[in-house]
């Protein structure tokens, strides 16, 4: 196997297509990257996935520099969907970013046309109007993504159900829900019914989804905040017996439930 000649920044007409390039070479037959080469559509979904959420981190770090990196590693990932499709003469980069342009254009009348918009909830409304007319879509929960994470797409699924009416009259009646289905749930573990205690966890993680929604709160990030504050307080507690007992080299997994939660206690505080 050769090596591929680098070439100069000023051989290229912009950044993109130097990373078009790269990619190209990283998938070209004889002298790319074995790995690179081996990969197709699906094994290259989970690292897609995965760049999309550290992009959602470096937001909420709020380090730009990292956001900087982030983005550029996810748009590595259009170019390499992109990169696969064109070898199979699918699609090409440039035919993504000319349909995502349109569809811009096309889903934004008041401000590429005559259409009026006052506020954010009118461009909601419009929005939905021009997908439905592009997808001409039959059933009012069609093209709720099913790749989404599960609490997204519940939230998603109950947005087009309240659209046409199918919605609590007000929070308190889907907080009403969340406690029937929490009752479920408790009867379920009474009986020592695996397979019932499965379905109503589901059922009352969809209705605490819904009064979250109803109540302007997103339950994904909510979930996602949740975790982040969990891990933060965890390492807390690994740094506070470093600190403490290092010196016999004892560590978080020494310590009993009871000291553990002692710990726990004081991060919270």
């Amino acid at each position: 196997m050769t090596s591929i000649k680098i070439k100069s920044d000023e051989e290229f007409t912009s950044s993109i297509e130097k990373l078009k390039w790269v990619m190209a070479c990283l998938r070209d037959p004889e002298n790319g990257c074995p790995w690179d080469k081996e990969q197709d559509f699906k094994s290259i979904m989970p690292y897609t996935i995965e760049e999309a959420y550290e992009v959602a981190d470096a937001i909420e770090n709020g380090s730009m520099d990292h956001l900087e990196e982030e983005l550029g590693d996810l748009l590595l990932q259009v170019i390499y969907h992109a990169q696969m499709a064109s070898e199979e003469n699918i699609f090409s980069f440039d035919s993504v970013a000319q349909k995502v342009a349109d569809k811009m254009i096309s889903r934004h009348p008041h401000v590429f046309g005559d259409v009026d918009a006052q506020n954010s909830a009118d461009v909601t409304e419009i929005w939905e109007q021009q997908k439905s007319k592009e997808t001409q879509s039959k059933g009012v929960l069609d093209n709720v993504t099913l790749g989404l994470p599960s609490l997204l797409r519940a939230e998603k699924l109950q947005h087009k159900a309240a659209k046409v009416g199918f919605e609590w009259p007000t929070p308190e009646h889907a907080f009403d829900k969340c406690v029937e289905e929490m009752n479920e749930f408790i009867e379920a573990i009474d009986i020592k019914d695996a397979y019932a205690q499965e379905e109503e966890f589901g059922d009352l993680m969809f209705a605490l989804t819904n009064y979250a929604r109803m109540k302007n709160i997103n339950a994904e990030e909510a979930v996602r905040k949740a975790n982040n504050k969990f891990i933060h307080r965890f390492k807390g507690m690994e740094k506070a017996v470093e600190n403490s007992g290092g010196k016999d080299g004892k560590t978080i997994k020494d310590l009993s439930l009871e000291e553990m939660l002692d710990l726990w206690i004081k991060q919270k505080s």
